[in-house]
């Protein structure tokens, strides 16, 4: 079993940086593939990024947005840069125990609380 926290979320303004983070607890967490995905109400959750070796990125995001992590923390970060306000969502932190494909949703087996991002323009 692995635990999800996210934190790291606020409000800020356009063009401004955050940078979210999420703590892994179990200790083969440092193998899984990480994501990071946000929803608004209304929607469906989306893709922003993952990470395991290799990384992937939406192409809303690319450019802006870098996923890392550290394994000794069993931590995930998502540097967001040049915020937009339609970065607004709750941000989703998401482990995958079998590297599938690295863009779905369902693909993913544990999931955090979320963290709200709000872009003011």
């Amino acid at each position: 079993q692995v635990q999800l926290v996210e934190s790291g979320g606020g409000l800020v303004q356009a063009g401004d940086s955050l940078r979210l983070s999420c703590a892994a607890s179990g200790r083969t967490a440092s193998s899984y593939r990480m994501g990071w995905f946000r929803q608004v109400p209304g929607k469906e959750r989306e893709f922003v990024a993952a990470i395991r070796t290799a990384t992937y990125y939406a192409d809303s995001v690319k450019g802006r947005f870098t996923i890392s992590r550290d394994n000794a923390k069993n931590t995930v970060y998502l540097q967001m840069n040049s915020l937009k306000p339609e970065d607004t969502a709750v941000y989703y932190c998401a482990a995958d125990r079998e590297y599938r494909s690295p863009t779905m949703s369902s693909n993913y087996d544990y999931w955090g609380q979320g963290t709200q991002v709000t872009v003011s323009s």
